[in-house]
C-alpha cells in the first residue's frame, strides 16, 4: 500500500525526473531514440544531445514551470492565475526556479502570452485561444494543483481552467487541464482506473458547460483507445500518457514516454508525475533521484506541500 506522503512526493519527484530524463532526446525522432533499456539521463555515447550544453538531470521549461505553480499555491494559499503568471514572468526574464537559474526552452504560445503580459495584458486573457493554441505547455506544469487541492472536483476542474488561461486560453487546453488533474486525484486515492474515474467525474462536472462536455467527447474522447504520438498537442499528450501509464513500474513509464520520441521532456514530464503518484517517490530509481539537479530549489517547496496536506 502506498501513503499519501509518498503518493505526492512521488508526483512532484516524478515530474522532475521524467522532465530530465527526456530533455537529452528532445526533437528526435521516434525512430533514432536508443532501445528503452538504454534510455538513461546521459545517452549512449554517440547519440546527439539536443542540448549538449545542459548538464545531465537538469529539468526544463515544464518542472520549472510546474514548480512556479506549486510556489504560487504555497504562497498565496488559493488557486491565483496572477500570483502564477508573476511567476512564470521571473521564470521568463530572469530564470526563477530554473536549475542554476537558465532557461533554455520556451514553447512558442507560452512565449506569446508572457511577452503579452509584460506589455500589460490580463493574465486571464493573455493565453491564446485558437485552434492552433492548444499545445501542452499549461498542463505540463498543472499536476501541484492536483497535489495541493483540497476542494471538491468542481472546485478542482474550475481552478485547472483557470490556471490553464495565463498561457493557453482555449477551451480544449482548459479541459485537458481539469481531467489531467481529476486523473492525478483519482490517483491519489488509490484508483486502479484513474483514467476511468477521471472520465465519469469530469462529466458530471460537466452538465451544464456544454462548450466544455464538446472537448471532452469530441477531442479527448476518453472512452476510445487511442495511440499516443509523443506530440506537443495537447490531447496526444493525454493519450501518450495513457499508453506509458500501462507500464508496470515508474521507470518504464518515463522510458516508454521517451521512446514515442517527439516532445519527450513533456511527455515523459506529464507522465512520470502520474506514475510518480501511482507507485510513490519510493519507486524512482534512487540513481535519478541522486542525479536529479536543483535540490535546493524543489525540495522546499515539496516540503511545504506535504506539510499542507498533513494539515487536512
Amino acid at each position: 500500500m502506498v501513503s499519501l506522503p509518498d503518493r505526492l512526493a512521488g508526483g512532484l519527484v516524478g515530474l522532475l525526473v521524467g522532465d530530465a530524463l527526456g530533455v537529452p532526446y528532445e526533437f528526435h525522432a521516434r525512430s533514432a531514440i536508443p532501445p528503452r533499456e538504454f534510455i538513461e539521463f546521459d545517452p549512449p555515447a554517440g547519440f546527439r544531445r539536443t542540448y549538449p550544453s545542459i548538464p545531465a538531470g537538469t529539468w526544463s521549461d515544464d518542472g520549472a514551470q510546474a514548480l512556479c505553480l506549486l510556489d504560487a499555491l504555497l504562497s498565496v494559499g488559493a488557486c491565483e492565475p496572477r500570483a502564477l503568471a508573476g511567476r512564470l514572468r521571473q521564470w521568463y526574464e530572469n530564470g526563477y526556479l530554473a536549475v542554476d537559474g537558465v532557461v533554455f526552452d520556451v514553447g512558442i504560445a507560452t512565449r506569446s502570452a508572457l511577452d503579452a503580459m509584460t506589455e500589460g495584458a490580463d493574465p486571464a486573457t493573455a493565453g491564446g485561444t485558437s485552434e492552433g493554441d492548444n499545445g501542452n505547455g499549461s498542463l505540463m506544469r498543472v499536476l501541484p494543483l492536483a497535489l495541493w487541492h483540497r476542494g471538491s472536483d468542481a472546485q478542482l476542474v474550475a481552478d485547472a481552467h483557470a490556471l490553464s488561461k495565463p498561457t493557453h486560453g482555449h477551451a480544449r487546453s482548459q479541459v485537458a487541464c481539469a481531467f489531467y488533474c481529476l486523473w492525478a486525484r483519482r490517483l491519489l486515492e488509490g484508483c486502479a482506473d484513474g483514467w476511468a474515474e477521471a472520465t465519469a467525474a469530469l462529466r458530471a462536472c460537466y452538465c451544464d458547460a456544454p462548450w466544455a462536455r464538446f472537448e471532452l467527447e469530441h477531442h479527448l474522447r476518453p472512452d476510445e483507445r487511442i495511440e499516443g504520438g509523443g506530440s506537443g498537442y495537447v490531447i496526444d499528450s493525454l493519450w501518450s500518457a495513457r499508453q506509458c501509464l500501462a507500464e508496470p513500474t515508474y521507470a518504464d513509464v518515463v522510458r516508454a514516454a521517451v521512446a514515442l520520441g517527439g516532445d519527450t521532456d513533456t511527455t515523459a514530464c506529464i507522465a512520470g508525475g502520474l506514475a510518480g503518484i501511482r507507485f510513490g517517490r519510493s519507486a524512482i530509481p534512487e540513481r535519478w533521484q541522486r542525479r536529479l539537479r536543483g535540490a535546493e530549489l524543489y525540495q522546499p517547496l515539496l516540503a511545504g506541500l506535504l506539510a499542507v496536506r498533513s494539515n487536512g
